[in-house]
């Protein structure tokens, strides 16, 4: 969300921002707010004339009363009366002005970066590095599927009887392995420095508000029943919402956080054949690097955490390239975005595994996050989140990297001390 200071007085910039981000049916919003503030601010003026004369009013009917003037005295009484009504009314009038000021300010999309290449849709992202050489073996890769029931170590079949479509049994090695990756993810992060946490994995509306917009709300999280709260997507989302209404003492800047936990997804929408399997499924796990910090330290930091999840992948010798998402691939609370794509020899070509987003203040802004500084002046954090590992979607690239033609899987050296020592699975 932006200041409403700054739409005020960079209107055009604002409109500018939302055709960038190809969303031409939000650009009556801008003029809606504007309209909304000029009359909240109108409103707010009334009232403190209304109040400050109230108080004059009170302290002359005692003055009044004592010099025999009763008459002056009681209608200064019906004044008092009529500016305490007119006050009560203007208050709702404020409260309700003030909700859909609200309202269609958390729709405006934030300022993307001056960096962030112009485009409509995810077709138009834009290839910035590739690391390792990917290979296209020369026998055939069986659908990831496949390739984990050969190892018995996956049952859709009874998912599908116990929960439904979108679940997932992972069985013996191949369960081994997924916790394998995320326990060396846990120990890489912390080996660089970043705090690990394990966060609640349900939170109120009042983070899910802050941390995210409606649209992504809507397609993601799952509400309980009866409860403010709600399964979380991502662990960005507690990670973030701890800080709430908080202020922080800018000496312990930044935060570099890591987090393990389970998400939860809707993922509503029509998917393509490559994605069935457990590419897109409604439960998962996942390594996430959160990072708060003064806001001309975000970009450095922007670079650090993408940068951990390709040196991750790249220490289980799977290939991976870099995307720069362009600005109708921005979530509206993003700044700025790049996608980490790993490398299918099944499919010849890349695939998203991971991704880094830089939030500007939007978030900080949401949920009331400030940062006092040396000065004593207040200021709003830049939060930045992404992800270093998120099997079983993981899963699916070490796979087909490390299948050999006899139907093996061989295990990176970095991954074996978590796998007990193994070197290859065998079907």
């Amino acid at each position: 969300m932006l200041d409403i200071k700054y739409v005020r007085e960079n209107a055009e910039v604002v409109k500018e921002n939302i055709r960038k981000k190809f969303q031409d049916e939000k650009l009556p919003l801008v003029d809606d707010v504007i309209a909304l503030d000029l009359e909240n601010r109108s409103i707010k003026q009334e009232l403190q004339a209304l109040q400050a004369e109230r108080n004059r009013i009170s302290k002359s009917i005692g003055k009044l009363m004592h010099e025999g003037k009763k008459e002056e005295a009681e209608e200064a009484k019906e004044q008092v009366v009529r500016n305490q009504n007119r006050v009560a009314e203007l208050s709702e009038k404020e409260k309700a002005v003030e909700e859909e000021l609200k309202k269609k300010m958390m729709v405006i999309p934030n300022i993307i970066d001056p960096s962030v290449p112009i485009g409509k849709d995810d077709s138009e992202n834009v290839e910035i590095e590739r690391f390792g050489e990917p290979v296209v073996p020369d026998f055939e890769i069986p659908y990831h599927t496949e390739i984990m029931e050969k190892l018995h170590g996956i049952d859709m079949d009874a998912a599908g009887r116990v929960a439904g479509n979108g679940f997932y049994y992972l069985i013996g090695d191949i369960a081994r392995l997924h916790s394998a990756c995320l326990s060396y993810a846990r120990d890489f992060m912390i080996d660089r420095g970043y705090t690990y946490v394990i966060p609640p994995y349900m939170i109120r509306s009042a983070v899910v508000d802050g941390v995210m917009s409606f649209s992504e709300m809507e397609n993601m999280m799952y509400k309980i029943e009866g409860e403010d709260l709600y399964l979380i997507g991502t662990s960005e989302h507690s990670m973030i919402g701890r800080f709430i209404g908080q202020t922080i003492d800018e000496a312990s800047l930044p935060y570099t956080l890591t987090s393990y936990s389970p998400c939860f997804r809707k993922e509503k929408g029509a998917h393509g054949i490559e994605e069935r399997g457990v590419y897109r499924i409604h439960q998962f796990e996942k390594q996430e690097m959160i990072v708060i910090c003064k806001p001309e330290e975000s970009p450095m930091w922007y670079d650090r955490l993408w940068q951990n999840t390709v040196d991750y992948f790249r220490s289980l010798e799977i290939p991976v390239r870099t995307l720069e998402c362009c600005s109708g691939d921005l979530a509206d609370l993003k700044v700025k975005s790049l996608d980490v794509e790993a490398w299918s020899p099944r499919q010849k070509k890349y695939f998203e595994v991971g991704s880094c987003s830089n939030l500007g203040e939007a978030q900080s802004r949401r949920l009331g996050i400030r940062v006092k500084g040396e000065d004593g002046k207040k200021y709003l954090p830049h939060t930045l989140n992404n992800t270093c590992v998120a099997p079983p979607r993981m899963l699916i690239a070490f796979l087909e990297n490390h299948l050999q033609a006899d139907g093996s899987v061989t295990i990176p050296k970095a991954l074996q001390p978590y796998m007990g020592g193994k070197e290859v699975l065998v079907p």
